[in-house]
């Protein structure tokens, strides 16, 4: 197995949440508006996912850390499974305008709305089928804040893909170290699927192949 890193923490600490608030507000209908990842989800309110994901340039200090951490230059080739709407690769590009970069995500919405710079190095794609790409095609494929939203079985696929393709390895998911924060977790969780504590997700890495790093998050 890779490292546990602690590289995203930083971002998701700064955001506060409350987590009763959610819990109580039609959370099942919210659920099931976020599920289907279109302009709600992205830019809707904030009951339904993100409230308005808008580049801010928050993901720079993630970019430079993931540089510093796989040792990435201009010749590298960088895979995230889950892009969204680019904002990550878009600061890794800034910073290494030679890098070349492919991101998929399963929003249709998110690719179409995604950073005009990347946009044609984006596409859709449901990260529980095989990646169409070739066997270490990228010196580093990542994942963030996605896997989790797969159920086990689907789990299983993503995870052995994503090692496949990738030289080196970074996922983030979010997890529990307690009955807070799994209580905490459920009530803000709008779309995962897989609730595991670390030790169980990094039983699941080792069980479906994955020995890249991996980093989790949690709702304290």
């Amino acid at each position: 197995m890779g490292e546990l890193l602690n590289i995203v923490n930083p971002l998701h600490q700064k955001t506060s949440r409350d987590y009763l608030a959610r819990m109580v507000d039609e959370k099942i209908t919210c659920s099931k508006v976020a599920r289907k990842y279109g302009e709600e989800f992205w830019d809707g309110e904030r009951r339904f996912g993100y409230g308005g994901y808008k580049y801010d340039g928050r993901w720079s200090v993630v970019a430079q850390s993931l540089i510093e951490r796989f040792q990435l230059d201009e010749r590298s080739r960088v895979l995230d499974i889950g892009c969204g709407k680019g904002f990550l690769l878009h600061e890794l590009q800034n910073l290494l305008p030679g890098l070349e970069i492919r991101g998929i995500d399963i929003s249709k919405y998110a690719i179409e709305n995604s950073k005009e710079e990347v946009r044609e190095y984006l596409f859709v794609h449901d990260a529980s089928n095989p990646l169409p790409f070739e066997n270490e095609s990228f010196d580093l494929a990542i994942s963030l804040g996605t896997l989790h939203n797969l159920p086990i079985h689907h789990l299983s696929v993503a995870l052995k893909e994503m090692e496949r393709v990738g030289r080196d390895g970074y996922l983030m998911v979010e997890g529990y170290r307690n009955v807070d924060e799994l209580f905490n977790l459920q009530c803000w969780a709008l779309t995962c699927e897989s609730f595991f504590r670390p030790e169980e997700w990094v039983w699941i890495f080792e069980q479906f192949g994955y020995s890249g790093d991996y980093e989790f998050i949690f709702f304290e």
